[in-house]
């Protein structure tokens, strides 16, 4: 299919892109149009992406247009749009080839010499932020693309015309396979995403091809001391540099913790690379810096240039993002939606000093909470007042039988608030100086701690 793509994706040709405001597909549409391409797009509503792609002379439709795919060479659509949409549908009809985002990205990240492809059950977004960071103070000019907002960058891509891109590479319908990553970067490995994958055998077996893909000049970088990973990658014949925080080829010296914060030495082979002093809290993030600072070394960087880097990184957004603060309470917003994302940052934030840590959390799509019913049960009971809110269905119906009032309930004291407007309520309610708010999830849980300053 890559090859095929390929001869589609030149000067002069058109792509009509479905979904096109989606954070993966509005940078391609600049990448594509920034080649020389003619790039029309269509989205189900309007945003501040969708005027920035206008403003480069991309034209965007709001709705469904079947008529504009008649104009075009190609079909790209995000792994969102099925087979049954009007505009897949009508370009099937004329005999148009579709592909999927990831397919296109595949196809543009072999004409950089270094593809350094970021992957993970968690901490994709923050790592591959924390790569952008290193490259932008080593001035290497990267094309980036990553699944959330970066204040350094003003959005989640940018355009380059260095030697490097970095793409945040996801698992999810085994979509980072169609990629070609020189770097790969594997966190960690969980059982997620199981609308998709049987088990955790799957996943593992879904990383392992990834690694796979590596070249002989490449490398793979991986998290040495997660034995999920560790096993997906046993007798891999690429080359291999594991991190850890204190087992592997790169690991973290002389740590020290300043309110919540690390700093240490980044030793590659128990030599020092370069002295971190981070800015964002917690031993996820430690493993998280590691990761990009060896990725960083592998590509040939000085380690000055990781120091300065990570010395300015303070989060990506919706990653421990700051809101405000409310009647003396400060509110934070994060998108973690599993367990181990959960737990790693409910661990973080105990260190920060608040009187009381409280979490209002809308578990992400069914299937999620249903298999993991028990680990979110679990997990939930590390803050001192959890709240709950119905599920963010996502792309999936209600047909599983679980709620959000069934895992308030196996929580000991938890509380349940069905809508938004509920959370925001008894947020209300409850803030008071000293307490650390959070409103957590990958849906639209944020709007209810943003709707706390509208309404003071």
């Amino acid at each position: 299919m890559e090859h095929n793509l390929s001869a589609y994706l030149k000067p002069g040709k058109k792509a009509h892109l479905v979904g096109i405001g989606g954070v993966s597909m509005s940078p391609l549409a600049e990448v594509l149009s920034g080649a020389g391409m003619e790039v029309t797009g269509t989205d189900v509503q309007e945003s501040r992406t969708v005027d920035r792609l206008r403003s480069l002379g991309i034209s965007v439709n709001i709705g469904h247009h079947p008529e504009l795919v008649r104009e075009t060479d190609c079909v790209i659509r995000t792994a969102a749009v099925h087979d049954d949409d009007p505009e897949i549908a009508a370009a099937r009809a004329a005999h148009i080839p579709v592909f999927e985002r990831a397919q296109a990205w595949g196809v543009l990240m072999r004409g950089y010499h270094n593809a350094l492809c970021v992957s993970g059950t968690h901490g994709k977004t923050t790592t591959t932020s924390m790569c952008t960071h290193i490259f932008m103070a080593a001035q290497a000019d990267p094309t980036v693309m990553i699944g959330g907002t970066l204040p350094l960058l003003g959005a989640g891509h940018r355009v380059g015309k260095g030697d490097t891109i970095i793409l945040e590479s996801c698992e999810y319908r085994d979509s980072f396979l169609s990629f070609f990553p020189t770097v790969a970067v594997i966190l960690n490995i969980e059982a997620d995403h199981l609308d998709y994958f049987k088990d955790l055998n799957h996943v593992e077996r879904s990383f392992r091809a990834f690694a796979e893909l590596v070249p002989d000049r490449g490398m793979v970088v991986a998290n040495g001391e997660d034995s999920n990973t560790m096993e997906a990658l046993s007798g891999l014949d690429r080359p291999l540099l594991t991190f850890g925080e204190r087992t592997g080829d790169v690991t973290a010296g002389n740590l020290v913790w300043n309110q919540g914060l690390p700093a240490f030495d980044v030793l590659v082979k128990g030599e020092k690379y370069a002295r971190l002093s981070l800015k964002v809290p917690g031993e996820h993030n430690v493993k998280n810096a590691l990761a990009a600072a060896a990725a960083a070394y592998v590509l040939g960087l000085p380690g000055k240039w990781v120091e300065e880097g990570l010395g300015s990184f303070r989060g990506a957004g919706r990653r421990l993002e700051h809101k405000g603060e409310f009647r003396g309470a400060q509110v934070y917003d994060d998108y973690a939606h599993h367990p181990g994302e959960l737990r790693a940052l409910l661990t973080a934030v105990r260190e920060l000093g608040y009187e009381r840590v409280i979490c209002a959390f809308q578990p992400h799509t069914y299937s999620r909470t249903k298999s993991l019913f028990q680990d979110f049960a679990q997990v939930l009971t590390l803050p001192d007042v959890t709240i709950l809110t119905d599920i963010y269905a996502a792309r999936e119906t209600d047909d599983l039988g679980v709620s959000a009032r069934q895992l308030a309930q196996a929580v000991p004291g938890a509380e349940y608030c069905p809508a938004l407007p509920d959370v925001t309520a008894r947020l209300k309610e409850l803030a008071r100086p000293g307490d650390l708010i959070l409103t957590v999830g990958a849906g639209d849980i944020y709007t209810a701690g943003e709707a706390l300053f509208r309404e003071e």
